[in-house]
């Protein structure tokens, strides 16, 4: 059964709603890549990596999302000039999603978000278990079953999903770009190469001082 569910960071300063969340509406897998992983040591928030280096992320389509207080403290960190937009709350630095531009018509949100709000429901109900693992080459000793080789099923649910929401027009209104301009709506940075060198010691699959 689809719900709107209430959103917030980890101090409450941004909060938000996600509309008609259910596990046909959106799309939940683990990922273990390298990017994931470093973007949440720059960020502070290792303690939202699983013990294999795994981020659990929901996808969902734009339109669904939307902030309703703190938006003075949304803020991006790219990881390259053409990485994805990484989303987060500068406040306490949670994230709030991941996106491409708004061509590719999703955001994914860390489940962080998603686990705040007071009376929140475990995202078991919400969303249904992770559909699977992905990137895990990248994975933090021993990769999950499943995530090495392309999941073939995975995937082709990914592109039905971003497929449909374009044709149905769910990219708008996008909680991070201006439809306008189609550029983005708060601050973004992106990491310098030392930055970037910098944090992928402590990624996997061998991270240093694990």
């Amino acid at each position: 059964m689809a719900r709107d569910i209430e959103l917030q960071c980890r101090c409450g300063e941004v909060r938000g709603r996600l509309r008609d969340a259910s596990p046909e509406s959106t799309n939940r897998v683990i990922c273990y890549c390298n990017d994931c992983q470093a973007y949440l040591h720059h960020l502070g928030r290792a303690d939202l990596l699983d013990e294999h280096g795994g981020s659990d992320i929901v996808q969902v389509a734009p339109s669904t999302l939307a902030f309703t207080r703190g938006e003075q403290h949304v803020t991006a960190v790219r990881l390259t000039e053409k990485g994805i937009y990484r989303w987060y709350a500068r406040c306490c630095k949670t994230p709030l999603g991941n996106t491409m531009k708004p061509r590719v018509p999703f955001v994914g949100i860390v489940t962080e978000l998603l686990r705040q709000a007071p009376g929140a429901r475990p995202c078991d109900e919400v969303f249904g278990p992770p559909r699977g693992g992905v990137f895990g080459k990248d994975a933090v000793g021993e990769p999950p079953p499943g995530s090495l080789r392309p999941n073939l099923r995975l995937l082709a649910r990914t592109l039905r999903k971003l497929l449909g929401w374009k044709l149905r027009g769910k990219t708008w209104p996008h909680p991070f770009f201006d439809r306008a301009s189609g550029e983005p709506k708060y601050p973004v940075a992106v990491l310098s190469p030392a930055e970037r060198d910098a944090l992928r010691p402590l990624c996997g699959p061998r991270p240093a001082g694990a």
